[in-house]
């Protein structure tokens, strides 16, 4: 008899859908390849039992290095069924550093794709908990299909609780030992759910998320699809072309961060698309320049929903729902500036050094409680006491709020400004810069200086085609902004440093920038 955990586990989701919608596509493919909830969960279950045969118990660690595929998110749906971690690597990662996490997480298996091959054979050797090397494509020993081979169709007999430990997610930090963010089957239960409402789902929804699966976004959203049982669109990796040709064949929505809007916005065609069927956006991950977004609204013509929240760490936090866009377009545009206000089941503040809630129009801390906030970091107590104080989360953003509520972003603290003294938040910057014409993203940065302490400097790309007085940009940020907020330097580059989130690396552009390398 199957021993049930005396609550619905992340991994019932997909085997109570094939038995409601057993011939509904679950996963299709860039190609058009459709696997039903049926055929997954079929292929899941074998997997776990072929897993559970080579060792893999209740809390082993099982690693995953490859571009998003239907197989990516096999491996993680059977985690979800054994009560197994899944560990999944930042692909854009070299060698070494893949060799770190591999050594801090100490996974008994690792999955990779096929053109990560080559790393993981070098790797491997100095990672010793690894037993197992599965290749979802390409030239190895053991294969992806030989595993399921070997694997029987029949549902795992697994309690999984929700404090049971599903992903080991390691953070983007710059210095020290990397963090491992331990995620809970609550945790992400709990963020399925705050989505599942904000995001203002509609039945019948066929979706694609941009956030890679490694990211957490990218997994809470899919597996959100899951459970609703609508059908997931999985691309390899983010591409633009591709992407608007879905929008327009059948697609009923993305997530995409505003980099990748961009991108679409500029593809040629995309004024001659049908988006008739297709319903809503939602965007995350960074700002998005209010003439940016007036744009997308007019050419998709769908609903905009923007997500704001540390989702690795601290789960969402703040909506701008698709009716505050609507105000927005109707007359009230400085809530396109906005990142929304507070989402339910989320208790959410903003406060100064002293843990004191601001007044209204004042800049403070965002900090958080919910049920969607990590377990802690593996191994790493004093960090985890200090980004966890007294139940409340602390991912270093900094925001004021106005008298309705909503959430205006004055960017991180490791990313403010100081001038003479005085405090100079980059978002600020960033949102008049980006109204210039033929500016297509915008980075502003400080930079050292030994009369100043810190200079703003402004890192810019260009539409095609279009070019920029530096002189003139600098004009238009006087018109609009205090002289000291002013750029002392506008520098344009060929295009911006991003991480595989879509998010602009501003740390590279200051380390490139005290280089030499700008200039």
């Amino acid at each position: 008899m199957r021993a049930y955990a005396p609550m619905i586990a992340m991994g019932d989701y997909l085997r109570i859908n094939a038995r409601r919608f057993p011939d509904r596509p679950c996963f299709v493919e860039a190609g058009g390849a459709a696997f039903s909830y049926r055929e997954v969960n079929s292929r899941v279950n074998r997997l776990a039992d072929a897993l559970t045969s080579r060792g893999v118990r209740k809390g082993s660690r099982i690693a995953i290095l490859a571009v998003d595929c239907v197989a990516f998110y096999e491996v993680i749906l059977a985690t979800l069924k054994l009560g197994a971690t899944y560990v999944p690597l930042n692909n854009r990662l070299t060698d070494a550093e893949v060799r770190t996490l591999l050594r801090r997480a100490e996974p008994s298996m690792l999955f990779v794709g096929g053109r990560y091959l080559d790393t993981a054979h070098a790797v491997l050797p100095d990672v010793g908990s690894v037993d197992h090397l599965v290749a979802f494509d390409g030239d190895a020993e053991l294969t992806y299909d030989a595993l399921l081979a070997e694997g029987a169709d029949a549902e795992p007999e697994v309690r999984v609780d929700d404090t049971d430990i599903v992903g080991l997610a390691f953070t983007s930090g710059t210095t020290g030992l990397p963090k491992a963010v331990m995620q809970s089957h609550g945790m992400l239960k709990s963020l399925i759910g705050i989505q599942e409402v904000e995001y203002e789902y509609l039945p019948g929804e066929f979706r694609y998320t941009a956030s890679p699966a490694f990211h957490i976004s990218g997994q809470a959203i899919t597996l959100g699809h899951v459970k609703r049982g609508y059908t997931t669109l999985v691309l390899p990796q983010f591409n633009a072309a591709t992407t608007l040709s879905w929008m327009g064949a059948g697609l009923t929505g993305c997530f995409l961060v505003p980099t990748m809007i961009r991108r679409v916005l500029d593809e040629p065609g995309v004024a001659d698309v049908d988006f008739s069927r297709f319903r809503s956006i939602i965007y995350g991950a960074a700002p998005m320049p209010p003439a940016m977004l007036r744009e997308a609204m007019d050419v998709f013509g769908c609903r905009f929903i923007q997500a704001f929240g540390a989702s690795t760490e601290g789960g969402l936090q703040t909506v701008l729902t698709s009716a505050d866009h609507l105000r927005a377009a109707a007359g009230e545009p400085h809530l396109l500036g906005s990142v929304g206000r507070p989402v339910g089941a989320v208790d959410v503040r903003i406060v100064d050094a002293d843990d004191n809630d601001v007044n209204v129009g004042e800049v403070g801390e965002i900090i958080s409680r919910s049920d969607a906030v990590m377990s802690g970091y593996l191994e790493m107590p004093e960090q985890t006491a200090h980004t966890l104080r007294d139940g409340w989360f602390r991912a270093g953003d900094l925001a004021r709020q106005d008298a309705e509520g909503f959430f205006y972003l004055a960017g991180r603290s490791k990313d403010m400004i100081i001038r003479g003294g005085e405090n100079i938040y980059p978002i600020e910057i960033e949102t008049v810069i980006a109204e210039y014409v033929g500016v297509s993203n915008v980075a502003v940065v400080g930079r050292p200086d030994d009369y100043w302490g810190e200079v703003v400097v402004a890192f810019v790309t260009l539409h095609d085609g279009a070019g920029v007085d530096t002189e003139a940009l600098r004009a238009h940020c006087r018109e609009h902004l205090a002289a000291y907020k002013v750029p002392a330097e506008v520098v344009v580059v060929p295009e911006m440093p991003l991480n595989a989130s879509g998010k602009i690396l501003k740390r590279t552009l200051r380390d490139e920038m005290v280089a030499g390398r700008h200039r």
